[in-house]
């Protein structure tokens, strides 16, 4: 090419073209880095709450992402303005209206300086590599939760007996209960389990002794809360067992006279564990074939409320509901591939959902409005965690339910059911302890004694003694041997890992 030619070439070029094309690249990327810093993750430490949009500006520059960085806001400072929950002015105070926010003193403890864990809740040990999940305080809109103490509840626990019946789920917030506990006690061998009972293998119960405060925690594994057993004579063929729906857990006897009790039920309330395997629904001697699974939890729920109203004295014990706990499958269900394996945020842009989403959330609501006559169930807590647990998507064992060494499970084998620990249920345990500490504030006593019930929870708790005495008290032989009969076998083959059979 000759000069002239090059010369020629040169003067038909636009020179603004290209300088008019690098400049709106450069301006397209400043607007993204600038919008990143302007969205702050502060708004994120506040569940993204629409209050957190006057000021931001000002925070340009000063902090940085809670995912990288401990320099945030406290938490005393996120919340300014808003009363105390045990204070008079935390009175009417909804505590499961509120937000989850980034708060970097969480965990309350670490899975690793806790022996009261299923291996299948050990995500951080069976390999998952965030702690994201760990981090996520609950913060109720219109006032402030104590932190959960647990030399201050140990202390009110003393003498006392506490006692978690229910499904898997339930166990997965009584070892979050156990763990939480625990990081207090600086002698570990003086917890322990009053039959010598290994914490992951059990025949349906399990009660952990607290020897310094001589307080025991314990687990009934009824994950119906209501009778299982054979059909009555006569009954149709394809009944294979049924569900007393009015009659109580046969190791309902082992609960009373406890002065905390906390239950669940709902997961296994469904089709796929019930009527499609043969399992119906039995009032007094007749098999109600056409009995929904949905009417069935009902009536089992007015059973329970029975129970509590004609076994429980509610003057001293305290007693929980909680209700269900959402699941977080996407791409299909347990067992054909649903996942959440890549979940490591919650969903703080969720809409606010209704009941009518949950069935069992809606029951539960139902049953407890239609017996608010009752003196007895007006004083029972119900632990309403449903709506404030859906966006936690994040906190699932997922792929991380295998115990060290087996690597994760299968991608199509995942558990978006249960909770990895430390990690949500312990922000259900915070809320059941405020709500205890409420009581107990407002609970004044006739006298100082002790009252009846726990000076009998003194005489069963000392009985429990050391390792040794421990196998002379808590459930009856034929209780022991119902709940490690047939019914668990028969229900335990569509599980999907070990807490199936918890």
């Amino acid at each position: 090419m000759t000069h002239m030619e090059f010369l020629k070439k040169f003067k038909r070029i636009n020179p603004f073209e290209s300088s008019l094309g690098v400049l709106g690249f450069f301006l397209v990327a400043f607007c993204f880095i600038g919008c990143f810093f302007f969205l702050d993750y502060r708004a994120v430490s506040r569940g993204l709450r629409t209050r957190a949009l006057p000021g931001r500006l000002a925070w340009l520059g000063s902090e940085v992402s809670p995912l990288s960085s401990p320099a945030l806001p406290s938490p005393e400072t996120v919340v300014d303005g808003l009363p105390e929950f045990l204070a008079e002015g935390g009175d009417g105070c909804n505590v499961f209206d509120g937000d989850w926010v980034w708060d970097e003193s969480y965990p309350l403890y670490q899975s690793q300086n806790c022996s009261l864990l299923d291996a299948g809740f050990r995500c951080a040990e069976n390999g998952r590599p965030d702690n994201f999940y760990t981090k996520w305080r609950w913060q109720p809109k219109h006032c402030n939760l104590p932190r959960f103490d647990a030399k201050v509840m140990l202390e009110k626990l003393r003498n006392r007996r506490v006692v978690f019946v229910g499904d898997s789920i339930g166990r997965n917030q009584w070892e979050s209960f156990l763990c939480i506990l625990s990081s207090a006690v600086s002698n570990k061998s003086s917890i322990y389990e009053v039959n010598g009972s290994p914490i992951t293998k059990h025949t349906g119960f399990l009660v952990f002794k607290f020897r310094d405060f001589n307080c025991t925690i314990e687990y009934y594994r009824a994950p119906f809360l209501v009778v299982q057993g054979r059909p009555p004579p006569g009954a149709p063929k394809n009944v294979k067992i049924t569900l007393r729906v009015d009659i109580m857990d046969w190791s309902s006897k082992q609960w009373r006279g406890a002065d905390v009790m906390v239950f669940n039920t709902g997961h296994w309330w469904n089709y796929e564990k019930t009527i499609r395997g043969g399992c119906y629904f039995q009032e007094g001697k007749k098999v109600k074939m056409e009995m929904s699974v949905n009417d069935a939890y009902k009536r089992s729920l007015k059973t329970l409320l029975d129970w509590v109203a004609s076994h429980v004295n509610m003057r001293e014990t305290q007693v929980f509901f909680r209700t269900y706990s959402p699941v977080h499958f996407r791409g299909g269900d347990w067992k054909n591939g649903g996942s959440c394996h890549l979940e490591t945020l919650p969903d703080l842009s969720s809409l606010p959902v209704s009941p009518e989403t949950w069935p069992h959330m809606k029951a539960s609501i139902d049953v407890l409005s239609g017996k608010s006559n009752n003196s007895q169930v007006m004083k029972l807590d119900l632990l309403n965690v449903t709506v404030m647990t859906y966006p936690r998507k994040d906190g699932h064992a997922s792929v991380y339910y295998q115990a060290l060494g087996l690597g994760p499970a299968p991608l199509h084998r995942q558990d978006c059911s249960h909770w990895c620990l430390p990690g949500v249920p312990d922000s259900w345990n915070e809320l059941l302890y405020a709500l205890f500490l409420k009581r107990e504030s407002m609970h004044t006593r006739n006298s100082t004694e002790p009252s009846a019930a726990q000076e009998g929870n003194r005489k069963i708790l000392n009985n429990y003694g050391d390792r040794q005495t421990a196998t002379l008290v808590v459930v009856p032989v034929k209780v022991i041997k119902h709940i490690a009969g047939g019914r668990e076998r028969h229900l335990s083959d569509e599980c999907i890992s070990s807490f199936c059979q918890h």
